[in-house]
């Protein structure tokens, strides 16, 4: 077994609603990421995105990690943690510096764009990311990258996503009460879009949707960058809750009857397919049609979108999408969902699987992993910024910590 040292790795840890999913990659020569290790355990503790009981909430971080490092022979250190819910706000600002006619530097470019987020932000708030969008300079527009470049002065447009600060803290603690640092924190979207849309699709305009089951995140791109993200505090949860309600099933039971069995467009469904209820207390289980099924899924779905669709409208920029919406997470895999936005959105519509890995893909190439695996890309690129020397002390393998334990040391 190699050193970890030799080992270029990374960690993911996607805290969701129903789902605790932490996954390690090794960074290959080729710039691939080999994803090695896999844990997920069912998540409690967390509700909308955000920590409702903290206990809760670090024991189904530790099994997912403990999971993964055992499948990857390995010991975690640091993680890319991402982060959602209703707080999270974006906004669009501009900055300016003079250039006095030199040629633009690394250093103009950190300082237009230092300008460009020293806005006022609430105290209760934090800035998790500035995303620049475009740069000018004196009269010409729409400059992707402004270095070597001449001219007076510099404007830079950039994309700001903020979050509550108490919220970034209280998922934070949770994951250093397992002993793990935090490297950074990543709103949920923006690491699924790095993980599920490709370049053509953010040139010519593509709203990225994933439907976990506490919310639905957005990121809106257009002309190759990010214009808009959004949080709808509404997703499956509402659908099991309707199954659990309706059939008078208990949760879990409806959760497995929806991942199973559900359609989200009733006319796709036979009316003579049927399926098998269990009840409450003990009573014995009942058959239903799961064309019923289909007619209490439907409406929610059809909600759901509707909520998408008047996000999209609102931002201004449903004339900028002509690549269409791209459904990610764990509710876009049901049947029929696609075809039911298409129908919704007026315009195409495709399930995101992540793209570009290597290794055990059997189980991460699922719209459920699209955040995992955004986390482990966009790890990738925060690693390469940094340099070399960041990462090799992330990851201790298993047997230095066997020989430690023995030893007293650890």
């Amino acid at each position: 077994m190699s050193k970890a040292t030799e080992r270029n790795m990374i960690v993911g840890l996607d805290i969701g609603t129903n789902k605790v999913t932490a996954l390690i990659g090794e960074v290959l020569p080729d710039g691939e990421i080999n994803v090695i290790g896999v844990g997920a355990t069912t998540a409690r503790g967390m509700d909308k995105g955000g920590v409702n009981d903290l206990n809760l909430v670090v024991q189904t971080i530790q099994r997912a990690v403990d999971e993964a490092e055992l499948m990857a022979d390995c010991r975690v250190a640091s993680v890319y943690l991402n982060i959602s819910g209703r707080h999270i706000a974006c906004q669009n600002e501009n900055g300016m510096v003079p250039i006095n006619e030199a040629e633009v530097t690394q250093d103009d470019v950190d300082n237009v764009i230092h300008a460009a987020k020293s806005v006022p932000i609430a105290q209760e708030r934090r800035i998790l990311h500035v995303l620049p969008q475009e740069f000018v300079i004196d009269s010409q527009e729409s400059i992707k990258s402004p270095i070597g470049m001449s001219g007076v002065r510099m404007e830079a447009k950039v994309h700001i996503i903020t979050c509550a600060n108490d919220m970034a803290k209280n998922i934070v603690k949770a994951v250093e009460r397992c002993g793990l640092t935090v490297d950074k924190l990543i709103f949920s979207a923006l690491a699924s879009s790095i993980s599920v849309l490709t370049e053509d699709e953010k040139d010519l305009g593509v709203a990225l949707v994933d439907m976990g089951a506490g919310t639905i995140d957005i990121c809106l791109y257009s002309g190759g960058v990010l214009r808009h993200t959004a949080v709808i505090p509404a997703a499956g949860n509402q659908v099991t809750s309707d199954i659990a309600k309706i059939f008078r099933t208990p949760l879990n039971h409806a959760e497995e009857i929806k991942t199973q069995y559900a359609c989200a467009l009733r006319q796709l469904v036979s009316m003579e397919d049927n399926i098998d209820v269990p009840s409450v207390g003990g009573r014995p289980s009942r058959s239903m049609s799961r064309h019923t099924l289909a007619e209490v899924v439907e409406p929610r779905y059809q909600e759901l979108f509707e909520l998408v669709r008047d996000e999209i409208k609102q931002s201004g920029l449903d004339e900028q999408i002509a690549a269409g919406v791209v459904l990610t997470g764990g509710c876009a895999k049901m049947e029929g969902a696609i075809e039911f936005a298409e129908e919704i959105f007026q315009m195409p519509v495709r399930l995101g699987e992540p793209l570009g890995i290597k290794g055990l893909t059997d189980y991460v190439q699922d719209p459920v992993y699209a955040t995992a695996v955004g986390l482990l890309k966009y790890g990738q690129q925060d690693m390469a910024m940094q340099g070399p020397e960041r990462s090799k002390t992330d990851v201790i393998s298993l047997w230095q910590r066997l020989h430690s334990w023995f030893k007293g040391e650890f």
